[in-house]
């Protein structure tokens, strides 16, 4: 089994370019940066949008 070689992988291209536009291709890859830098992201535990919630102080009762 034969790997992709130049004029193949120029076809993909070709394929690509003429069913999605020249617009709208760096959108999608884009978008799939921030996807996968998401999955990276999540993959080792890392968030943003998280943050530490303060823990709320005892509720004391007084007489």
């Amino acid at each position: 089994m034969a790997g992709l070689g130049g004029p193949e992988i120029i076809l993909i291209l070709v394929v690509v370019l003429l069913m999605f536009g020249g617009k709208k291709i760096p959108e999608m890859m884009r978008g799939l940066g921030k996807g996968m830098k998401e999955f990276k992201d999540a993959k080792d535990g890392v968030s943003e949008n998280l943050e530490p919630k303060p823990i709320p102080a005892p509720v004391t009762k007084e007489n």
